[in-house]
């Protein structure tokens, strides 16, 4: 009897355990299988075209597959064609299901939208039916939730404070800041004319001086310490960037990629609380009556904040502190290093800039007011965002059932802007549409895009454009117009074209260019 009382007792747990499993086998066949394939049905169902969904994967072992043929080896010659290096799958595929189709990441399906009436009216979101996509794994770690991933009430808090830092008088008092830190740039490029520069690098030390000084108010070092590790961050998300993951897996197993993404994170966390402290010390010992103008000091002044609704916690802080240095300096580093590589190609145009510096400048120093009115630096930048903009798309995600032209979207589901496609495409922008053409933008924006301006969305579109655009602008602006004062520059034969999208669209092998002497 106390043999059988003992095997029964063995059962229970066995049973339980089985249950368990029996269980867990149930919500993930549900999850990856009967709920996409019945949404897959009602896609169907509402005219929704685009390549099935596969078990567990969906598409994204085509999109990779495609992806590594297409990144495989640089571009023949100097083609701005990077719509079908960069997005190879959704280029092969709007070729056989048209411009807006629906496509599938793991369980996950995406309506593509690439036709500028339909990404305004999903800008609008007049039904409140969007939300950010809210980040996972290392890209989560990245960016934590700061202003380019958070929502709601937090989202407002949060572009309340960065529109006081990066906006009217604010961004006007950073161009002295600007123009030292482009100061000590050239100073290292007076011994290199007729010599190759890599301008890439320059740029990317520049644009972290910058954006250290003005927002920050911190050493070089410091903000080199963070850009190092956000862009260790960022070639770990591309390199998953494909791979689907068990639904609450990462809750129960951190993979490599996990591991070594939460070691940068801790890193990235460890500078930003040394610079919190060294300031809070300094008000603290009188050394200064408050946390200062900058973007960092509005931060410290909301974390302090006695008014718990205004307040924001220490996870929010160092979410925006990466969020800002990520996109204050990779935006601007990469902008600058395209309209090197364009200007270095199409001398006529750098030279119409270098006319345009020289009559509101010559030889001084630019300044805030000047620096508004370089219409042919102005429409040079627009041209290079428009042939390589920083995101490459924006994804949303559906909250409710809703309608978009004559797409119905179902709860649950998302849509990305096809940022590429649109800026590409030659029913907006004419036969020349992969042409470096400034004069487009000769009459604005709203006449380049035949009064559509949600054709051209670098930086976003609606309420959630990117609150350092004009951020971006004014310091290439400062910088080029500098550089267009001192040298002339064309474009060295050891550069190989091979854009890559790491964080944004950037130059895999840098960007070298021949320094001239005027």
């Amino acid at each position: 009897m106390i043999d059988n009382l003992t095997a029964s007792q063995m059962l229970i747990p066995m049973a339980l355990c089985l249950g368990f499993l029996g269980a867990a086998l149930v919500i993930f066949l549900h999850k990856m299988l009967l709920k996409p394939l019945l949404l897959q049905r009602r896609l169907n169902s509402l005219g929704a075209r685009g390549p099935s969904y596969k078990f567990f994967f969906g598409n994204t072992l085509e999109m990779k597959k495609l992806r590594q043929a297409s990144m495989a080896k640089p571009m023949s010659g100097l083609s701005h064609d990077i719509y079908s290096r960069l997005q190879p799958h959704l280029s092969a595929w709007t070729k056989t299901y048209g411009r807006n189709f629906t496509f599938w990441f793991g369980p996950l399906p995406f309506l593509v939208l690439s036709e500028p009436e339909l990404v305004k009216e999903a800008a609008a979101d007049r039904e409140k039916a969007f939300r950010k996509v809210e980040p996972e794994g290392v890209v989560k770690r990245m960016l934590g939730d700061g202003l380019v991933t958070s929502d709601g009430e937090k989202w407002v808090k949060m572009r309340k404070l960065a529109n006081h830092a990066f906006f009217g008088e604010s961004l006007k008092n950073m161009t002295p800041a600007m123009i030292a830190s482009t100061e000590m740039m050239l100073e290292r490029w007076k011994n290199r004319v007729g010599e190759e520069v890599e301008v890439y690098e320059e740029f990317r030390f520049l644009t972290a001086e910058v954006i250290s000084r003005t927002a920050f108010g911190s050493n070089f070092a410091e903000g080199k310490r963070i850009f190092d590790l956000l862009t260790q961050m960022g070639e770990l998300a591309v390199a998953s960037a494909f791979k689907v993951r068990l639904p609450g897996i990462s809750k129960i197993y951190k993979s490599r990629d996990d591991t070594e993404a939460d070691e940068l994170e801790h890193g990235v966390r460890a500078v930003i609380l040394r610079m919190m402290r060294k300031r809070e010390e300094t008000v603290a010992n009188g050394e200064a009556e408050n946390f200062g103008s900058d973007f960092f000091g509005l931060l410290l002044t909301a974390y302090h904040e006695s008014d718990e609704s205004k307040r924001i916690s220490e996870d929010d802080l160092i979410d925006e502190c990466k969020t800002v240095y990520l996109a204050g300096q990779e935006t601007t580093n990469t902008l600058l290093s395209w309209i090197m590589l364009l200007l270095s190609i199409h001398t006529d145009w750098q030279e119409k800039a270098r006319k345009e510096v020289q009559t509101h400048f010559g030889d001084r120093a630019p300044d805030a007011d000047g620096i508004s009115k370089l219409k042919t630096l102005s429409m040079i930048i627009n041209e290079t965002l428009r042939l390589y903009p920083p995101a490459v798309g924006m994804a949303r995600k559906v909250v409710k059932e809703v309608q978009i032209g004559k797409h119905v979207l179902p709860k649950n589901t998302y849509f990305t802007i096809d940022t590429l496609a649109l800026h590409q495409d030659p029913e907006i922008w004419g036969e020349d549409a992969l042409q470096f053409n400034p004069e487009r933008f000769s009459n604005g924006v709203a006449k380049a895009t035949k009064n559509n301006a949600s054709a051209f969305v670098p930086f976003g579109i609606g309420q959630r454009v990117c609150a350092g655009a004009n951020f971006a602008a004014n310091e290439s602006k400062i910088a080029l117009a500098m550089i267009l004062q001192r040298y002339a520059f064309t474009l060295s034969p050891a550069y190989v074209h091979s854009p890559l999208q790491i964080v944004t669209v950037r130059p895999q092998n840098g960007v070298q260019v021949i320094l001239h002497a005027l």
